[in-house]
């Protein structure tokens, strides 16, 4: 690239830039950590929560989270939403972090507890959806399907003592 084509590509952007119409992408891996922190805006704040979560997921966590809550700031805690509505909790302490999954309380510090906390999201994410409560399935009965009547069930009659 010569100086002059060089100097035509800075103006060219600075023109864009400037007339703020279209987005200017300098470099593509930059607007990898802008999108995830629009996702989960606490990522931001907490870099290290993001390690803790891919280290409890994979990279692409985004597929199995809906949110992250900052619910306490000492100790400062994390509500964790699953894509399938459960959650668990994530709790920092000066050592290490420690995960809250169904009651239970996992050391991420110690290898083995971190696995056994890993298995135990994967259990729940395999739960599916949260299932609704009766309420909700009463109001959902179809207009279209009558309700099936139960046949009336006759009970034998009392038999008389012979006298």
């Amino acid at each position: 690239m010569t100086k002059n084509e060089l100097k035509e590509k800075i103006k060219n952007l600075a023109k864009q830039v400037y007339s703020k119409d279209t987005p200017v992408n300098l470099d593509a891996s930059s607007s990898v950590d802008l999108d995830i922190g629009e996702t989960f805006p606490v990522l931001g704040k907490f870099p290290n929560l993001k390690r803790v979560i891919v280290d409890l997921f994979t990279e692409q966590y985004e597929l199995f989270i809906e949110d992250i809550q900052w619910v306490a700031p000492k100790p400062t805690t994390f509500r964790i939403i699953l894509a399938n509505g459960e959650s668990f909790f994530l709790h920092y302490t000066p050592r290490s972090w420690v995960a809250t999954v169904e009651g239970k309380k996992y050391y991420l510090a110690s290898l083995g507890e971190e696995q056994q906390a890993v298995q135990t999201l994967a259990r729940i994410l395999s739960y599916g959806q949260k299932a609704e409560t009766d309420s909700e399935t009463s109001t959902e009965v179809s207009a279209e399907e009558p309700a099936a009547e139960e046949p009336a069930v006759e009970e034998p009659a009392a038999e008389e003592p012979a006298a």
